[in-house]
């Protein structure tokens, strides 16, 4: 193990019990910044840079796909282990969830400053690629976005507001996605994020220790608190809600969903298929995810209970746009016909999705 981790560059300091989630997570294309991040290629920078294609952020919300850096602070810790999840977890390779906070902590300056070279270093690829629109290539050189999501949960990141506050410094703007797990994290952030994401499957309790397996108590309630947080909030705010045919598309689960939206009052509803991927793959079954169609049936139940009206929708990533505004906030510059920019049939993949790295 240790000569492989050498050979292979990875950072000094991170715990020995979490080396066979690192050489996984390598072999899938991840890149660490310190010990606990890291960073990934969007499979919609790809599509961005060579084939002039953007993900929904950008016709909903003006994301620039190829400019959109993909990192998580906290590449191995979550209090969660949903059956949905296709990216890699520490159950997955044999490691026990004991853990619930970050035992090292990297500096947020330092960071910032990784993440930025990361994805040079990761789009540079591009200027000889024969595809590749150069324009854009060198637009993406210099990136105006961070997503907070893409593995383990970022707001157990203890320094969360300072890594905000570097990431906006540099006029770059933000997404932060959570499982909601951290109330107090959120209702304490001296600095928010430029969108926040909650991210549900369930609408009750017992629907919640079903399906997204909570790893500490009382997860469900802090949930609930996190929702009640978000009408303080001047940013806006997001309940995407993912779509488990099968699981959470009953009137039942509309209803409560629709109770959870009237607690939380966020500024958009976002409904999107889950994408039968990765690890979820082991847990469950294709005839769980959802065609476009559906998820746009279900949607507009969803706005007859909710008094959202449906503002828009991305059939490439099987997502539906609900909101009481007449059109959505653009957060950048990304994608000038909105929300009318036609797509090609759905089959695309969630947004940091990269299928040739399929667990």
């Amino acid at each position: 193990m240790r000569a492989k981790v050498k050979a292979r560059r990875i950072p000094e300091g991170i715990p020995e019990k979490w080396l066979p989630l690192v050489e996984v997570m390598l072999k899938q294309k991840y890149h660490f910044a310190g010990r606990h991040t890291v960073v990934k290629k969007c499979y919609w920078t790809h599509k961005a840079l060579v084939e002039g294609r953007h993900c929904y952020k950008c016709k909903f919300y003006g994301i620039e796909s190829h400019r959109d850096i993909q990192m998580s602070p906290a590449a191995f810790w979550c209090w969660n282990a949903c059956l949905h999840c296709w990216r890699i977890r520490p159950q997955d390779v044999g490691i026990d969830m004991d853990e619930t906070k970050i035992p090292i902590v990297d500096d947020p300056k330092w960071l910032v400053d990784e993440l930025i070279r990361i994805h040079r270093m990761l789009v540079s690829g591009y200027k000889g690629h024969p595809k590749a629109d150069p324009k854009l290539v060198e637009e993406a050189m210099n990136p105006v976005h961070v997503t907070l999501s893409l593995t383990g949960e970022p707001t157990l990141y203890p320094l969360l507001s300072d890594l905000l506050k570097e990431i906006h410094r540099r006029g770059m703007t933000s997404f932060l996605v959570t499982r909601g797990v951290r109330p107090d994290v959120l209702a304490n952030l001296e600095e928010e994020p430029s969108q926040l994401y909650v991210s549900i499957e369930a609408w009750d309790k017992k629907s919640y220790n079903f399906f997204t397996r909570p790893l500490v108590p009382r997860a469900w309630e802090l949930t609930l608190e996190t929702l009640e947080l978000l009408p303080s909030f001047s940013s806006p705010t997001v309940l995407r809600i993912t779509l488990v045919k099968g699981f959470n598309d009953t009137e039942e689960a509309l209803r409560g969903f629709a109770k959870l939206v009237e607690i939380s009052q966020p500024t958009y509803i976002e409904v999107k298929s889950y994408m039968w991927v990765g690890a979820s793959r082991m847990r469950l079954s294709k005839s769980n995810m959802a065609e476009h169609e559906y998820v746009r049936k279900v949607s507009q139940r969803l706005s007859e209970l909710t008094g959202y009206p449906i503002l828009g929708e991305s059939r490439a990533s099987r997502v539906v746009l609900l909101s009481t505004l007449k059109k959505p906030i653009r957060l950048g510059k990304g994608c000038p016909e909105g929300l009318n920019t036609p797509e090609p049939d759905e089959g695309e993949y969630d947004s940091a999705y990269d299928p040739d790295v399929m667990p």
